[in-house]
């Protein structure tokens, strides 16, 4: 009896304690997340005292393409891959390099995760003023047309350009990861597949990067959240321009809701957009976790 009175009041104590917290996200996430689903079946722009209720009208705009949400969606699958595939394939190599014994890899380790305790929008105005003043006087000096490209002016040059800065300050992050992985790996696995004679190119292909599935997954993972919610880094080089060939679809949302004051129809975006990457997320969680090997 006493215990059971025990595990009761435990209960009611685990309770208390967390139902703050509960309140705290139903507030800030899941009310808010019911109330677009509602808002994206009706037309408001956010003023009117009562939106109207127009079923869904505003997605059947969406996959008709009566607005130009699908290429900006196009635009954030293309950054997104080149963001993965270039955060993770740098990081990993860097922080092979940065395991390795020698006088300087703490402070390069310091600088390198410098960036990535910096404002997104703070780097995005430092490397406007890098495309735009910094490379012409690197053209001046070398004579090289590739610093004489319109970065932030020509559609096409413009996305490499958010997407190098993107990598390029993402990368502190994602090879502190990387070291922590390589630290983890046991020597003796590693002495034992060099006294079998494996060179170190077959060492690291057939036994570290297997042993680093955990790292890889939550690189991989992490980077793929983070390049489908780019947003800021757009605002502060590009803001979506040259006319629209920068647009991501979290950009497009934020002005189609909060700029065009439409609101049902950003809302409508938002929804189908969470569905997507809820999709993209958990299909990729699940096929790296599958891919892991237990030291």
């Amino acid at each position: 009896m006493n215990n059971s009175k025990l595990k009761r009041k435990e209960q009611i104590e685990n309770f208390i304690y967390t139902l703050p917290a509960l309140v705290l996200v139903g507030v800030m996430m899941y009310i808010p997340f019911a109330m677009s689903g509602y808002y994206s079946l009706t037309k408001w722009n956010g003023i009117a005292k009562n939106p109207v209720f127009i079923g869904i009208e505003n997605f059947i705009a969406i996959f008709k393409g009566d607005n130009a949400f699908m290429s900006d969606l196009w635009f954030t699958i293309r950054y997104t891959l080149f963001f993965v595939i270039g955060s993770n394939v740098i990081a990993l190599a860097l922080a092979v390099i940065l395991t390795k014994k020698f006088k300087l890899a703490n402070m390069f380790r310091g600088i390198f995760f410098i960036p990535y305790i910096m404002s997104m929008t703070i780097v995005g105005f430092i490397w406007k003023f890098i495309f735009t003043s910094g490379f012409k006087t690197f053209y001046d000096m070398t004579g090289m047309s590739i610093w004489n490209l319109s970065w932030l002016g020509d559609p096409h040059v413009a996305f490499w350009a958010v997407a190098i800065v993107g990598v390029w300050q993402s990368l502190g992050f994602y090879i502190v990861l990387y070291i922590a992985g390589l630290q983890a790996v046991p020597n003796d696995v590693i002495e034992a597949a060099y006294v079998d004679g494996a060179s170190k190119s077959k060492t690291f292909f057939k036994i570290v990067l297997p042993l680093l599935g955990p790292s890889i997954t939550t690189c991989i993972f992490m980077s793929l959240t983070n390049g489908l919610k780019v947003f800021d880094i757009i605002l502060a080089l590009t803001k979506g321009g040259p006319g629209q060939s920068t647009y991501s679809a979290t950009l497009a949302i934020y002005n189609e809701a909060f700029t065009r004051n439409n609101y049902g129809l950003g809302s409508a975006q938002a929804i189908l957009y969470f569905l997507f990457v809820l999709v993209i997320t958990q299909l990729t969680l699940k096929i790296m976790s599958k891919r892991e090997v237990d030291l």
